[in-house]
């Protein structure tokens, strides 16, 4: 409620990649233009194939480290911290703009409960986000790990988890239009890849999901579990097809979507926070 949305706007509508960050060791808030300047360096050193670089030196590739302090569940949460790496070819003028080629964050939304076990000198940020080339998302990570100590994880959606994310985001009220409510499903065992997508109205969508929900404000495993039969029931009446027999692999709906390989994108600003809260939920359950 208190991110600012020019600072959360680019955030919205991009395909980013999860990943569960165990805490990082000798984290220094007060530091993050040194740690830009040291980052910096050492992708220039990989980039020339482990030649040193003089920390400092004008480089191509630069590096901005930025806390988004709006960006947490609660004030015991960290504020969430923002990488950004911009190139400038050495052709360009000095008064020529950067272009964005990478961007990282590390947040924790409500993962109080994680960060209440750890020790002092450590930070917990346990899911990062990354959109742009998987060489610099490798590179930063290399010198994150190296640095405080921590280990990196691609974070996968499981189909359960997919179900509870459509279940919660297709009973969302939404300011503006929404989008159809999609599922896609994949075919195991066939000699050639088969994926169905199964499209229904937001408003059924919605209706169905309000006629499920016992506490408004609350979830249950059970009723995610009506939630789902109800569709798969339709879709068999029609089509005669047991979606049940399939596996859900990518939901999609006005709020957000997300695929089972770990790529999220967010779409509505007010419910950020609520997504980001299920995700950091994701990350801390994978590092435990």
């Amino acid at each position: 409620e208190n991110a600012d949305p020019r600072e959360t706007a680019f955030l919205l509508s991009k395909a980013w990649t999860l990943y569960s960050v165990t805490p990082l060791h000798g984290f220094l808030r007060g530091r993050l233009r040194d740690y830009a300047r040291l980052l910096s360096a050492f992708i220039a050193a990989e980039k020339q194939k482990g030649l040193a670089v003089e920390v400092g030196v004008e480089l191509d590739i630069r590096v901005a480290l930025s806390s988004l302090a709006g960006l947490r569940g609660s004030e015991l949460d960290q504020a969430a911290l923002l990488v950004q790496l911009s190139s400038r070819s050495r052709a360009s003028s000095r008064s020529s703009e950067d272009k964005l080629v990478w961007s990282g964050w590390f947040c924790s939304v409500f993962g109080d409960d994680f960060s209440e076990n750890v020790p002092e000198d450590f930070t917990c940020l346990p899911l990062f986000l990354t959109h742009g080339a998987e060489t610099y998302t490798s590179l930063v990570g290399s010198w994150f790990q190296k640095t405080f100590d921590c280990c990196f994880r691609r974070l996968a959606i499981s189909p359960l988890n997919l179900s509870w994310m459509v279940a919660m985001w297709a009973g969302c009220k939404l300011d503006r239009a929404a989008s159809a409510v999609e599922l896609v499903f994949s075919v195991p065992r066939l000699s050639h890849p088969l994926d169905i997508s199964y499209a229904i109205h937001p408003e059924d969508a919605k209706a169905l999901w309000d006629t499920v929900q016992k506490t408004p404000g609350e979830i249950t495993q059970e009723e995610v579990d009506v939630f789902m039969d109800c569709l798969y029931a339709h879709f068999h009446r029609h089509f005669k097809i047991h979606l049940s027999a399939a596996k859900l692999v990518k939901v999609s709906t006005a709020v957000a979507s997300a695929h089972c390989n770990g790529i999220v994108k967010i779409l509505h600003s007010q419910y950020l926070p609520g997504v980001l809260m299920l995700l950091t939920e994701l990350a801390i359950s994978q590092i435990q």
